[in-house]
């Protein structure tokens, strides 16, 4: 799994094999073979949608989301044995922990400024490395698991400006057989417009609608291709061996310049999927036979 994540909490630790620099470099290891699948974050309960993975999952070799994790979050502030708090003018982190911790921080350190990190692990390594030039932060921002592995003592705990923040994690691999349906899961796209145009993302918010889908995030990215294009990244109910999300994928397909299927997976909270009885898989069965009798 990344470094971006690893470290992060001790569960997602857990899971670790063999630690990124980035969640950019995590993926490409996957697309290239190096390892069968990793672990990276996508969506926080405070700073909504990692860009970092929406980009990296959004362009490049097709990859595939095999199953989801929530993990709740918790920082520290970390330093090297012996910094006294009243020395710290800069502290070290990840731009999606930094805004977890700002109301702590303006608090109990309101003269030390934010350093960017790769990582919150990133930011306590480096404070633990013997060699080359010392960072321009005196303590890091991270998980206490980082603190505890990189040596670092830890000067207060549980900084967060919200006990509930969660982090959500996916598993990505190569393209390849889909987890089979479990009736609690979640499908993952990307669409890519025509064109802008009047009504065009309405025109694809439609095809959920109409087929009684429950989308669970959206979000838009630039593309790159050009100022104000962009695609949209969505997560929904349902897998993709639903009748209902089958013919969503086939509306989509046919309104989209392109769709990128992500995967359908299980839901890390395990709730189940509720369809109207309008849009059960034995409904659209009746419906197509229906059609079927008609065409003779």
């Amino acid at each position: 799994m990344a470094l971006a994540s690893w470290l992060d909490s001790d569960e997602a630790a857990l899971a670790a094999a063999t630690p990124f620099g980035t969640v950019a470099l995590a993926l490409d290891a996957v697309r290239a073979g190096e390892v069968d699948r990793v672990m990276v974050p996508i969506e926080n309960s405070v700073e909504g949608g990692v860009a970092a993975t929406l980009d990296a999952l959004n362009g490049g070799e097709p990859l595939i989301i095999q199953g989801e994790v929530l993990v709740p979050i918790t920082f520290v502030l970390a330093a090297p044995a012996g910094t006294d708090r009243s020395t710290i003018r800069g502290v070290g982190s990840h731009s999606h922990a930094w805004p977890q911790v700002r109301g702590w921080m303006a608090q109990h350190l309101p003269e030390a400024s934010y350093v960017p990190t790769l990582s919150t692990a990133a930011a306590a390594e480096a404070l633990a490395s013997t060699g080359g030039d010392r960072p321009p932060y005196e303590a890091a921002v991270c998980a206490p698991m980082a603190a505890e592995v990189f040596g670092l003592d830890v000067l207060a705990r549980d900084i967060g400006d919200n006990a509930a923040a969660v982090t959500r994690f996916v598993v990505v691999s190569r393209p390849g057989s889909v987890p089979e349906p479990t009736g609690a899961d979640k499908t993952t796209v990307v669409m890519f417009q025509h064109d802008d145009h009047p009504g065009g993302l309405l025109e694809l918010l439609e095809q959920f609608a109409t087929r009684g889908i429950n989308m669970t995030r959206l979000e838009s990215r630039p593309t790159g291709a050009a100022m104000g294009s962009y695609c949209f990244s969505i997560d929904f109910e349902g897998h993709v061996s639903d009748e209902r999300v089958g013919e969503t994928l086939v509306g989509l397909k046919r309104v989209c310049a392109d769709v990128r299927f992500l995967g359908s997976y299980a839901r890390a909270d395990r709730r189940p999927v509720q369809a109207t009885p309008t849009t059960t898989d034995a409904a659209y069965a009746d419906a197509r036979a229906w059609l079927h009798s008609l065409r003779g």
